[in-house]
């Protein structure tokens, strides 16, 4: 069954020209057994024309499946050969029934009829219900055929919509992260910008000033800019989301999120780590929880920082809730898997063995 299955796959992914030139060459193989044997009592040199004419209609059994088909209704009655009839009907059967299919059915039976009456010179009852029953078959099999590639086509198409559709939501995330991270940028630098600012205008109103005090000024602003040049040597280049935040502070999303009514348990800390890490190990966690309380509503959440000597993990693990998840369109995870990308992180998201979800964030220690 298997074997017959990959068999059929595989004739359904042949282009129309294979399928056509295998067509002909089965309905030649058919003349010269209806020539050599022969199959009509008619000379061989009619069957032999009638059989090359048909196969050569059965190239075009596409474009005019009627004309097809009543070719290969003569040819059967003169050669004995069904092969051009069976092949335009099957081709002429569409996945609904009309006007063709009726004049499909009548050329069938009539071709059937014709061939027993060449052969044998009168028509029993037997010749027709092989009438009936042979084109019947065959018109049958044709209109399956064509519902079923009506709807692969068709499941084909909605699939690439589908995957062109969620293409553009992953870019439309990734957009959103960029324009967050150009804020954040505009937040830090102008804030250290505007300080540097103040510090030099404050010298330049009061050009008597104390050297101390000249001095103190100055080094404010050389620390001011050195911490604006290590925030630009972070970002110049890449694009990151971010928060309001200058420091985000995981302890009091935490507790807001328990104050909620949720169970969330904290193990670690981002104190200590660079800005960006934190900042990054703090949408991750967002986002966890976000997702736990939306597909996991009511069940409990861990939230993990560990670290090595290497990197940085942060995991936000919910168990299993016995409530339906709720459908996402997972730009979130898109977006939060584009900025750890952006400075060397990798996320992974995926139930456990549990049935609950983890997610898990991994940055290098020196982000």
């Amino acid at each position: 069954m298997v074997t017959y299955r990959k068999a059929l796959r595989r004739v359904a992914t042949l282009s129309p020209q294979a399928i056509g030139a295998a067509c002909v060459v089965f309905c030649l193989s058919l003349t010269f057994l209806a020539v050599k044997t022969p199959w009509a009592p008619l000379p061989r040199a009619v069957i032999a024309a009638a059989g090359l004419v048909a196969t050569g209609a059965v190239w075009f059994r596409d474009r005019w499946p009627v004309a097809v088909a009543a070719i290969g209704a003569g040819a059967y009655a003169l050669s004995g050969n069904p092969g051009p009839l069976l092949i335009g009907l099957f081709s002429g059967a569409g996945a609904r029934l009309g006007a063709r299919f009726a004049a499909l059915a009548v050329i069938g039976v009539a071709g059937f009829l014709a061939q027993q009456w060449v052969d044998d010179g009168s028509l029993g009852t037997d010749a027709l219900v092989s009438a009936l029953a042979a084109p019947a078959a065959v018109l049958v099999a044709g209109g399956y055929a064509a519902a079923r590639r009506e709807l692969t086509t068709s499941l084909r198409e909605r699939a690439e919509r589908a995957e062109s559709e969620q293409h553009l939501r992953d870019e439309q995330a990734k957009a959103a992260e960029r324009g967050r991270i150009a804020r954040e940028m505009h937040d830090v630098l102008a804030h250290k910008i505007t300080l540097m600012s103040l510090h030099a205008g404050g010298l330049e109103v009061n050009p008597g000033a104390e050297p101390a005090r000249i001095e103190r000024e100055a080094a404010l602003i050389r620390g001011t800019a050195q911490e604006a040049l290590e925030e630009l040597r972070k970002i110049v280049g890449v694009l990151r989301a971010g928060h309001d935040d200058i420091f985000p502070d995981l302890r009091r999303l935490v507790e807001s999120w328990a104050s909620a009514g949720n169970t969330v348990t904290l193990h670690g800390d981002l104190d200590t780590l660079p800005v960006a890490t934190a900042r990054a190990a703090y949408r991750l966690v967002q986002e966890g929880l976000t997702n736990a309380h939306k597909h996991a509503f009511g069940a409990p959440v861990t939230v993990s920082v560990t670290r090595s000597p290497q990197d940085i993990t942060i995991t936000v693990a919910n168990e299993r809730s016995l409530r339906p998840a709720a459908r996402s369109s997972g730009a979130g995870l898109v977006g939060l898997a584009e900025r750890f990308r952006l400075i060397g992180g990798t996320v992974r998201s995926a139930p456990d063995d549990e049935g609950g979800w983890r997610l898990e964030g991994r940055l290098p220690r020196d982000t």
